[in-house]
């Protein structure tokens, strides 16, 4: 059974995105330069409430591209795939192409 996970708050769901390892030559590429920490949200909270308790939105969306955090996140195991939950906080930006 596939089982799908809603983050609460401001959490968002990201699935890490995993640089290529060679060129499309067959070139294979030093593990500095493949070093991006980016990933894509897969779902995200409906948001925080502030004093007043007006809801906050999360900035991202489902399908944007962000960087991320060296270091922080908690990893969570979905059926044979690996997830990062990261409060909205946390998240650096969105990448663009």
């Amino acid at each position: 059974m596939a089982k799908r996970l809603i983050p609460l708050l401001n959490r968002v769901l990201v699935e890490k995105i995993v640089p290529p390892s060679k060129t499309n030559t067959g070139i294979l590429l030093p593990e500095k330069t493949t070093k991006l920490n980016s990933g894509k949200v897969v779902a995200v909270g409906a948001g925080a409430r502030d004093r007043d308790g007006k809801l906050i939105p999360v900035s991202v969306r489902e399908g944007d591209v962000v960087l991320l955090p060296d270091y922080g996140g908690t990893e969570v195991k979905l059926g044979d795939k690996e997830y990062h939950l990261f409060r909205d906080d946390d998240i650096l930006g969105t990448l663009h192409d």
